[in-house]
C-alpha cells in the first residue's frame, strides 16, 4: 500500500542550506508553517487518521490533526539530516551492546512505520551493512540530494519495485554474506505475505515475510522501535526473538508476529502521533 509521496527537491535543498546556516532549531520550528500547508490540502491523510484514532479509541480534532502531520514533518527531516549530521543526534537504549552483538552476524531486523525509523540504520551502530527491503519512492530529484549528503551509510535499499526474483536473490545473498535485512513488518509487499492479527481490536495485515525467512534460515529476530522524544533525540525500544523451531511452521510464526504486534500496539496507544501508516489500515 502506498500514500501519496509530497515534497519536492527544491524544498528539501531549501531545509539543508537552513540547516546550514542557522542549525537544526531554524528547521525544528519551520516545520510548523510547513505542517500548516499539509494540514490544509491532505485530506486523504485527515480520513485515514480519523480511522485510526478511531480504533484507538482517543479524540481526533484539527489540533491533534496537526500535531500528528507535525511529528511526521520532523521524523522526515531527521531522515535527511542524520545522514548529513548523525553525530549531532542521540539515540537512548536501555542496553547499547546487545543489538550491536546481534548486528554482527545474519539477522532479520522488523522496522515498523513508526516514529523515526527513516533513521533507525544510524541508531545501530553496527559497522555490518544493513539491508533495507522497502519500495524506494523518494522522487528522483530528492533521492538525489540523499545521496549527494557525503554520509558513508553501512545501509543498502533493497528495492522491492525490482521485482520478486531480482529481490530474492538480494536478500540471500545479504543473509548468505552474514549481513542485516531489515523489512517493514507492518506492510506486505504481496498478497501471499498478508496475515491478519488482530490489532487495536479489529484485523489488520501485518508482514509474515520475514518472520517466514527467520524460520526457514534459523536466523535471529530483532524487532526495533525508533521512538521520538524530543529536539534530535530519540528512544530505542527493540525486542530479541528466538523462533521456537520445535513447533511447526505457521504456529511458531504466529507467535512471532503475536509478540511484534502487542508491543507495537503497546507503543501507539503510548504514542499515538508516531503512527505513519497514513492510509486504511484495516481495509478488507
Amino acid at each position: 500500500m502506498q500514500t501519496k509521496q509530497r515534497g519536492s527537491g527544491w524544498s528539501i535543498a531549501l531545509v539543508f542550506n537552513l540547516y546550514r546556516i542557522f542549525g537544526y532549531r531554524c528547521i525544528y520550528y519551520l516545520m510548523y508553517p510547513v505542517t500548516f500547508f499539509y494540514f490544509i490540502f491532505a485530506d486523504n491523510v485527515k480520513k485515514s487518521l480519523k480511522v485510526y484514532y478511531q480504533h484507538l479509541g482517543y479524540e481526533f480534532n484539527n489540533r491533534i490533526y496537526y500535531e500528528h502531520l507535525r511529528m511526521f514533518a520532523i521524523t522526515m527531516v531527521d531522515r535527511f539530516i542524520t545522514k548529513a549530521s548523525p553525530e549531532s543526534y542521540e539515540f537512548i537504549y536501555d542496553d547499547k551492546k546487545r543489538p550491536i552483538e546481534i548486528f554482527q552476524h545474519a539477522t532479520i531486523l522488523i522496522l515498523s512505520h513508526f516514529g523515526g525509523w527513516a533513521a533507525s540504520s544510524n541508531s545501530s551502530r553496527t559497522s555490518n551493512t544493513i539491508n533495507i527491503v522497502m519500495k524506494e519512492a523518494l522522487k528522483g530529484d530528492i533521492k538525489k540530494i540523499e545521496d549527494s549528503l557525503g554520509y558513508k551509510s553501512n545501509t543498502k535499499i533493497i528495492d522491492i519495485s525490482q521485482g520478486p526474483i531480482a529481490v530474492s536473490i538480494a536478500m540471500a545473498n545479504a543473509l548468505m554474506n552474514d549481513e542485516v535485512m531489515a523489512i517493514m513488518g507492518d506492510r506486505a509487499s504481496n498478497e501471499n505475505a498478508k496475515s491478519a492479527l488482530k490489532f487495536l481490536g479489529e484485523d489488520a495485515y501485518f508482514n509474515k515475510n520475514p518472520f517466514e525467512i527467520a524460520y526457514k534460515m534459523r536466523k535471529p529476530i530483532m524487532i526495533y522501535f525508533v521512538i521520538w522524544i524530543g529536539m534530535q533525540k530519540y528512544r530505542v525500544e527493540y525486542i530479541e526473538i528466538i523462533i521456537d523451531y520445535e513447533k511447526e511452521a505457521n504456529m511458531a510464526i504466529t507467535e512471532a508476529m503475536q509478540i511484534y504486534v502487542s508491543k507495537y500496539e503497546k507503543l501507539v496507544r503510548k504514542y499515538p502521533n508516531q503512527w505513519l501508516n497514513f492510509y486504511d489500515f484495516w481495509a478488507k
